[in-house]
């Protein structure tokens, strides 16, 4: 198992994920639909502080706006562990906020994904990483990816996972100025869910479209405009349901260059590929 190196006290990091491909190939009846997609981490992170509670409540140092305690995902992944396991302990959470909200980048599942790994450490719960992906599901669909750790190819409603390891290439990504309703892109009549299945290997030879970019880009016109302004230095493609874009370069230089050319319009960021998680050290 990978090993967890930090303590109480230390920063943990909650990286970002780009979805390389997502395919929508089915629907359950419970209405959750059935994908195909690969997760990539990358090297853009929020970071989180645990700080011991002694009197075994569960609550944060600093507020996110607009976001309720009770139903931040770090809230609600620590008092999931307590109510599965009987924990009495306590917590004070401290959350360093750099990945964008409604972005499609993960980082409301990446904080409750580090706060189920962290606390299963410090409260010395001893909770496996399977089960930790399985408690991590009921938070939402993106979390066991995160507690999994690796970049990974995702079945099912992207809780089924397989490690794989792809290039790992440096990228930039467009957060256009717009928060995507997840939900609403997939009520969306128009919204493709026949897709045919395909394999690992059709994605590696370059099968990487995104079901939901049509739909995104009809509703949300700066999405198109951000694919636009970012096509013109890389292939530009949508992450999960957006809002943001991103491209990947063959070198840094690349990459820096084109950073620095969009951020003069644009919210950007540069980041890296990652195989492995920075959650764990190998």
């Amino acid at each position: 198992m990978q090993e967890i190196t930090a303590g109480w006290g230390e920063k943990w990091p909650a990286p970002a994920k780009l979805n390389l491909m997502l395919r929508i190939t089915g629907r359950r009846p419970d209405g959750y639909h059935l994908l195909q997609t690969v997760f990539q981490i990358i090297d853009l992170c929020d970071w989180i502080t645990f700080h011991p509670a002694e009197d075994g409540r569960v609550f944060l140092r600093n507020l996110i706006p607009g976001v309720p305690e009770q139903e931040d995902l770090t809230i609600r992944a620590a008092n999931l562990l307590k109510q599965y396991t009987g924990c009495g302990a306590g917590v004070c959470i401290e959350v360093e906020k750099n990945l964008p909200m409604g972005g499609g980048l993960g980082g409301g599942s990446s904080d409750a994904a580090t706060t189920l790994v962290a606390l299963n450490k410090l409260w010395d719960l001893r909770l496996t990483v399977e089960r930790l992906m399985e408690l991590g599901l009921q938070l939402g669909a993106d979390v066991p990816v995160f507690v999994f750790g690796y970049t990974a190819w995702g079945e099912g409603v992207g809780e089924k996972l397989l490690p794989i390891t792809i290039p790992e290439q440096w990228v930039v990504i467009i957060k256009p100025d717009c928060h995507v309703n997840t939900k609403q892109i997939f009520l969306a009549e128009e919204l493709t869910r026949d897709s045919k299945v395909v394999t690992m290997r059709d994605f590696l030879a370059g099968d990487r479209r995104n079901d939901c970019l049509a739909v995104v880009s009809k509703l949300y016109k700066v999405v198109g405009e951000a694919m636009d302004a970012l096509s013109q230095y890389a292939e530009a493609r949508l992450t999960g349901t957006g809002a943001c874009v991103f491209a990947q370069f063959g070198s840094e230089e690349s990459a820096r260059n084109a950073y620095a050319a969009l951020s003069r319009n644009w919210s950007c960021y540069l980041a890296k590929g990652l195989n492995r998680s920075p959650l764990y050290k190998s």
